[in-house]
């Protein structure tokens, strides 16, 4: 029987018959004989059709072929250097699935086309050589976040995505009915992290997380996905290695993988070459000083903007762990450095290039009597998260972890203007379709 082989795996079929399956990239005529692309979400492979060598219909069938019309072929497999690939098929017969009407053709031609225009058609923006690299990378990226954690003895437990209380501040929730009460889409997994950490030591999740911020730069999503580690016993050194861990063996994954896509991409591979530990350790202090240095009119206290960590990033050829921020920017659970009580025991890693915080986290409050404090500073219901209160009351010990945002490390391994296209279909301020 021919078999039905995938693209990418055409060399190991050099000589043989097999069958193709996917849709017109291309079509160039020359003469006689027929040059159609076909593309099956494996890779491009250029076919020959000469008019002598197969039936009339088929010839004909070929010719008739339009951008993305879906096809089954079968054919030789021959070696040619000058070809996309190195391969080509010599095509003898031609099953079309849908020939797309030549009344309605597809939308995306190789003209220049608007961006609105572009995320408009997203759904078939999506077939294109570029954007099929990018979900190529996001998928080596999530894999790796797996392996990584799974080979250290993590467990991966879910966590939910209504919850009945915020996890990173009141204004940025999503707020849905559910049946008789208010419900919230979730900010972060954290705050279920810490309970399994209490349950099974070292836990990580990985999922959908909602911000209901009104923001369009182009670091920002409503909908984006999270890792999220937690480890108890862990403390902000612990946790400062862990990520930094965690990212060095994503990008060297990315590079040894997907080396392809990112030459797609144009990406200056060079550059992702020296994302290798260790990474520089600035403490918040010291990060002010950096940018009053660089002209920034920053003043101790504040949280950085998007301006001053590309102002950081931009000293270091590498990603950089900020640590031990003022306590009031950062989130009510976070753990007072007992020397310094005004700062807390936190970290954000920057990414190099201008690509901004890609990882958020730090040590947990483990007392009781402080949570209940902040949580009245920041007028938290009580109520809501009493269940959270009992990890502190029942074997409450250190522990720490952190959220690494997938699109936002994508942007940066990818060489991305925008996080718009590291995700199949982006939720913006002014965008929910398709």
């Amino acid at each position: 029987m021919t078999p039905v082989v995938e693209i990418r795996n055409v060399a190991q079929f050099e000589g043989q018959d097999v069958f193709i399956q996917g849709w017109l990239y291309n079509l160039r005529e020359s003469g006689k004989i027929l040059f159609p692309l076909l593309r099956d979400g494996t890779g491009i492979l250029q076919g020959v059709v000469v008019k002598s060598a197969v039936p009339a219909q088929v010839f004909e069938a070929v010719r008739a072929l339009t951008q993305e019309s879906s096809l089954r072929a079968r054919g030789k497999v021959r070696k040619e250097k000058r070809a996309p690939g190195g391969y080509e098929l010599d095509v003898a017969e031609v099953e079309v699935l849908q020939n797309v009407s030549s009344e309605r053709p597809y939308p995306i031609t190789p003209k220049e086309h608007g961006v609105e225009f572009l995320m408009d058609h997203r759904h078939l923006w999506l077939r294109s050589v570029r954007q099929r690299a990018i979900l190529g990378v996001r998928h080596e990226i999530i894999r790796a976040c797996r392996d990584f954690f799974d080979d250290r003895g993590f467990t991966l437990v879910d966590t939910p995505i209504l919850t009945p209380s915020a996890c990173e501040g009141t204004t940025t929730l999503f707020e849905v009915e559910y049946f008789d009460q208010k419900a919230y889409l979730t900010q972060s997994g954290q705050l279920y992290n810490e309970a399994a950490a209490m349950a099974v030591g070292k836990t990580y999740c990985f999922g959908p997380t909602f911000r209901a911020e009104k923001s369009k730069t182009r670091r920002h999503l409503t909908e984006f996905w999270m890792v999220e580690p937690e480890v108890a016993f862990a403390q902000l050194d612990d946790i400062m290695a862990l990520a930094e861990g965690l990212v060095a063996f994503v990008v060297a994954r990315a590079l040894e993988r997907r080396r392809e896509e990112l030459k797609t991409l144009e990406r200056d591979l060079s550059k992702l070459e020296k994302c290798a530990p260790p990474f520089p350790r600035l403490a918040y202090d010291d990060a002010v000083n950096l940018l009053k240095e660089k002209g920034s009119e920053i003043a101790w206290g504040s949280d950085f903007g998007g301006t001053d960590e590309t102002i950081l990033s931009e000293s270091f050829d590498r990603p950089i762990l900020v640590h031990r921020y003022p306590s009031h920017v950062k989130a009510f659970y976070m753990q007072p450095d007992p020397e310094r009580p005004e700062v807390a025991l936190c970290v954000d890693m920057l990414a190099p290039e201008g690509y901004g915080e890609i990882i958020g986290g730090g040590e947990r409050a483990a007392d009781e009597r402080l949570l209940l404090r902040r949580m009245d500073e920041q007028k938290l219901p009580r109520e809501a998260f009493e269940w959270y209160l009992d990890l502190r009351r029942y074997g409450s010990v250190p522990h720490a972890g952190f959220g690494m945002g997938v699109e936002r490390v994508v942007a940066w391994i990818c060489g991305l203007d925008h996080v718009r296209e590291t995700i199949p279909f982006p939720r913006m301020l002014n965008r929910l379709t398709p």
